[in-house]
């Protein structure tokens, strides 16, 4: 089934009807060949749609670009057309990446679904990352940024790839993307710092009286410290969800998307938690076999193969001490 799904979306050319796979593939080729080979056969184009349309809009409204008030009107112009779109109106798309959206509320026919879920949460999202631009944010902000996107990773992902055989419903449904949306934004913390956005509550940074310049200070890496303890937590139980998953598809999904951000607590915890402004290995094929392996052991799931980390490292005094 796999072997014919991939042959059919690599026999076409892809032109103008296929702009979302273009942008998924050109923002990241994971995503891609996980929609490509994983999603469910009906749904691989809205699965295209559901990120190239937050890609297209995420870098409108980038931090570095534009004016605030030219970003409030875009978001307000998209929940518009969010909106009218679930009231079942027929509103004008202004844009190929537009019609995206409408596409794919036009194809969910199910009343309050995991689509919408995503689409709502995925918009407040936006919403806040153009708000938090150039300010500090309270760790509450950030505890409920971090709910927003992970219950929204999560339902798409469960929309898109065995819909017809639903995970459970617990407490611990959101706790793998909750671990990876910590480390995310601990290896983006350098690069958003210089953007603009601040990762680390103002509450800490007033509570050490640490600067935004002193991200290789003790009391900073004690921050990337508890962080990484909280994400290992999330991983633990996220792991455990995902192996309770009945389809196939989903959990290899779903332990592909986990691997990608084990694979970088590694990296954060042997640099001693001083965060990079990049991370240009995680590209590598060392990386890219390290996950391939996680995946498959991950789906194997043999009792004697340990795959929680070890005893978390300890915080040296200085950057680069073992």
């Amino acid at each position: 089934m796999l072997r014919k799904l991939f042959h059919y979306n690599h026999s076409r050319q892809l032109g103008e009807q296929d702009l979302p796979a273009r942008i998924t593939k050109a923002g990241s080729n994971q995503t891609y060949y996980t929609f490509l080979l994983l999603a469910d056969r009906d749904r691989v184009q809205d699965a295209f749609r559901s990120y190239a349309y937050f890609r297209w809009l995420d870098d409108l409204l980038d931090c570095n670009s534009g004016t605030k008030q030219e970003k409030v009107a875009l978001i307000d112009r998209q929940t518009a057309l969010l909106e009218a779109c679930y009231c079942r109106e027929s509103p004008n798309a202004g844009s190929s990446e537009e019609q995206m959206l409408v596409d794919l509320i036009r194809n969910d026919n199910e009343e309050h679904s995991s689509m919408q879920i995503y689409l709502c949460n995925m918009m407040k999202v936006m919403s806040f990352d153009v708000d938090r631009c150039g300010r500090l944010i309270s760790q509450a902000e950030l505890t409920e940024y971090t709910h927003l996107l992970s219950s929204a990773v999560t339902e798409v992902l469960f929309y898109l790839i065995g819909h017809n055989d639903p995970p459970p419903c617990s407490e611990t449904r959101y706790h793998a993307v909750y671990g990876a949306h910590i480390v995310h934004m601990l290896r983006d913390t350098v690069d958003d710092l210089s953007a603009g956005y601040f990762n680390i509550p103002a509450e800490y940074l007033t509570s050490q009286q640490i600067s935004k310049e002193a991200l290789h200070s003790l009391p900073f890496r004690k921050w990337v410290f508890d962080r990484v303890k909280l994400a290992r937590q999330y991983f633990k139980v996220g792991r455990k969800y995902i192996a309770g998953v009945k389809n196939l598809r989903c959990r290899l999904a779903g332990f592909a998307y986990l691997a990608r951000f084990e694979w970088m607590l590694r990296i954060i915890e042997r640099d001693s938690y001083c965060l990079r402004p990049e991370y240009p290995e995680r590209k590598s094929l060392r990386a890219a076999i390290w996950m391939v392996w996680r995946v498959l052991i991950s789906s194997v799931n043999l009792p004697w193969v340990g795959l929680n980390p070890g005893k978390q490292a300890a915080i040296p005094l200085q950057c680069g001490e073992e």
